[in-house]
């Protein structure tokens, strides 16, 4: 039985091999990454699906802005090759949605495959005001109002408005990293 649950710490490894094998490197290149790099996905909306502790999929959400408007970035949604075609990245879709909805959220964007998104209500027309910051396909950018008029007023570029991600600590890591040179010379000794 699939079971979908908020992210942990240690599925970091496992969602990076699935979106390294969804997308490869050029994932770090896409508009949407621009808006997702140092910044924390949305409380509550990292999500992955598992099986007997084997992780199949994984969807995050992360808070964006245009004009002053919130909403979301749906993004990016990756499904184990072996397990596509079974519905899992739409049961992962629907309670992302679902869960955003519960937790007052007003409306999610994303950039993607217009018809498999549109069953979950996605739809271009309520972008026609909004841009991306970067090269993008116009008719890629979708959203869906989970409160209606929630996009009512937001026009122009779409900016990262999440909480930046903590930064490792330089000095630590260097003093860390000396420590460790001074054992590994100790026992070469």
């Amino acid at each position: 039985m699939v079971t979908i649950r908020t992210e942990r710490f240690s599925d970091a490894a496992g969602r990076e091999t699935l979106l390294d094998a969804a997308y490869g490197p050029a994932r770090f290149t896409k508009t949407s990454e621009r808006l997702r790099e140092g910044r924390l996905p949305a409380e509550g909306l990292a999500l992955t699906a598992e099986r007997d502790g084997e992780l199949l999929a994984t969807v995050r959400l992360w808070h964006v802005q245009a004009n002053g408007v919130p909403a979301l970035l749906l993004g990016p949604l990756a499904v184990h090759p072996d397990f596509r075609n079974r519905g899992i990245g739409s049961m992962l879709v629907r309670h992302a949605i679902s869960t955003a909805q519960r937790l007052g959220h007003g409306a999610v964007l994303l950039v993607g495959d217009a018809p498999y998104y549109a069953r979950f209500g996605f739809a271009a027309d309520l972008t026609a005001a909004l841009w991306m910051p970067g090269r993008y396909d116009r008719d890629r950018l979708l959203a869906l109002e989970l409160q209606p008029g929630s996009l009512a007023g937001a026009r122009g570029l779409i900016g990262a408005a999440g909480a930046l991600a903590p930064k490792p600590d330089l000095n630590a890591l260097v003093a860390a990293d000396r420590d460790s040179h001074r054992r590994v010379m100790r026992r070469a000794a």
